[in-house]
């Protein structure tokens, strides 16, 4: 199962009740974040799901409002006893922006890697998750992350017992190890059925809608998105800020095929979403408006 939730839901400048667009996942006790704009750790601390166990945080891009809670956030990691790497994923240059924000953050018991990836589509392992990467059109580069959690067949005891692969090896291969055993070489795919349905969770965010979306989302169990402002009639000013409408994501949603849109990165002039999420749900019904905080267990489909 995969845990996420909403850190912060707000775009550009934070309030008192709407803190900098962020995203937690939590897997195998494994938690990646998605963006880090200021107040991150103080709404994530809220959230209850602790800092020690943060793995891997992935930038969409480098404006302010989605970079610079990191130094904090990397002092309060530091201070929880961490002292495995840490993994940083982002566009080229993503290496040179922290480190000139750590210069107020200098000093920490973990090391700090680094994946910089070019403006094109590709997929990263990251322990447990596999992270998809997709360019949008924003203002800079920005990415739009997708998580998929893989799912290996389920284990049939009888084509061991068939191959006589001795019990002391079942788990391992059910693990996706190989295993040799003086000349004899037993592999998962000798025991194992069709993959099964994993989980996707897309988030895209400070992007125009672009053609690509619906495609890297299609499927997903839940698909995180931008609605900077709610109304149609603002739509042109989304337009000059490289951003997007509830019904743009709305769009989007409909025709990647996903379950659940939850909208997300909202201006801060609009206080009040909720009087325009009809705009959303009369495009796609299974809209939800995003909070901080909001968080949702994802579980795999239970086998037939």
């Amino acid at each position: 199962m995969l845990d996420i939730a909403l850190i912060g839901t707000g775009g550009m400048v934070p309030l008192h009740n709407r803190y900098l667009t962020s995203m937690a996942a939590r897997l195998n006790g494994s938690m990646l974040l998605i963006d880090c704009g200021e107040g991150t750790q103080v709404t994530l601390k809220q959230l209850g799901w602790g800092f020690k166990n943060l793995d891997y945080i992935c930038i969409t891009h480098f404006h302010a409002d989605h970079v610079s809670g990191l130094p904090g956030l990397l002092l309060t990691i530091g201070n929880s006893g961490r002292t495995e790497p840490l993994t940083i994923v982002g566009f080229i240059g993503i290496r040179n922006v922290v480190n000139h924000l750590r210069i107020i953050a200098p000093e920490l018991p973990f090391e700090v890697k680094f994946i910089e990836l070019p403006p094109v589509e590709k997929t990263v392992a990251l322990g447990d998750y596999n992270l998809s990467v997709l360019p949008l059109d924003h203002r800079i580069y920005c990415f739009g992350y997708a998580i998929n959690i893989n799912r290996a067949g389920k284990f049939d005891a009888e084509r061991a017992k068939q191959q006589e692969i001795p019990i002391k090896f079942w788990s391992k291969l059910q693990n996706g190890e190989t295993i040799k055993d003086n000349h004899k070489k037993y592999t998962p795919d000798m025991v194992l059925g069709p993959a099964r349905k994993g989980i996707k969770v897309a988030y895209i965010t400070d992007t125009r809608p672009v053609n690509t979306i619906p495609r890297f989302i299609s499927g997903a169990d839940l698909f995180i998105c931008e609605g900077l402002y709610g109304d149609d009639e603002k739509k042109d000013k989304a337009k000059e800020h490289m951003h997007m409408v509830f019904s743009e994501a709305a769009d989007l949603a409909n025709r990647g095929g996903v379950k659940e849109l939850w909208l997300t990165h909202y201006s801060p002039a609009m206080t009040d979403p909720e009087n325009y999420i009809d705009v959303a749900k009369n495009i796609f019904p299974n809209t939800k408006l995003g909070y901080d905080r909001l968080a949702t267990t994802i579980l795999f489909v239970n086998d037939l």
